[in-house]
Formats: C-alpha cells, sequence, structure tokens
C-alpha cells in the first residue's frame, strides 16, 4: 500500500514538473533576438539615466517597436519569457546566444571606432 501511494505521488510531481507551453510559443531563435533587442533598450535606458538625459516614454515607445517588429505583444513576450525561465536548459541556451550577440555587437563597435 506504502509503495504504490509513493508512486502516485511521484507520478503527480513529475506532471507538476512539466510546463505546457504557450499557444504563441515563439522559437528559440526568435527569443534570442526578441531578448537581444529588448536588452539593447534596456542597456540605452540606463545609459540615458546614468547622463540624466530623460527617458519619456522611451521604454515603451522602445518596447512596442520591437514587438511589432516580430509580430507580437508585450503579453506574448512575457509568457514565453515566463516559460523559457520555466526551462532552465533551453533559457541558459537562449542567454548565452544573446551573450554571444552582445560580444559580436560590442566587437564590430570596436572595430568601426578605430
Amino acid at each position: 500500500m506504502t509503495l504504490s501511494v509513493l508512486l502516485l505521488l511521484m507520478s503527480c510531481n513529475a506532471n507538476q514538473d512539466k510546463v505546457t507551453a504557450p499557444s504563441v510559443l515563439l522559437p528559440e531563435n526568435v527569443m534570442v533576438d526578441v531578448m537581444t533587442d529588448v536588452y539593447i533598450i534596456e542597456n540605452a535606458i540606463n545609459h540615458r539615466r546614468g547622463k540624466n538625459i530623460k527617458n519619456i516614454n522611451l521604454k515603451t515607445r522602445g518596447f512596442d517597436a520591437v514587438f511589432s517588429h516580430y509580430g507580437i505583444t508585450d503579453s506574448v513576450f512575457i509568457i514565453n519569457l515566463d516559460y523559457y525561465n520555466d526551462n532552465p536548459e533551453k533559457m541558459k541556451k537562449i542567454m548565452d546566444s544573446v551573450n554571444m550577440n552582445f560580444q559580436r555587437m560590442q566587437k564590430q563597435l570596436k572595430e568601426s571606432n578605430k
């Protein structure tokens, strides 16, 4: 009896660990591109803040432009972000790609400023 209850509990727990994909699932490569653009906007805002430059609606306008470019809404992005955050291996892969994008962009900027 105890063994069957334990197996039942384990199977219920295993089902809770499975994360359902959102109805509009952004492929990992698209999520990388969207997150890269979102982080560029966030860094621009932080840079402007550090120089005491006003950021009136910059975040909203920037995010709206990114989401429009990819044909998604902010809620689709957030749902996908939650989905990938609940899948640590996939999220790590995405973040590694985002970081590689930034490294490539930094290298291109340095080379263009020579």
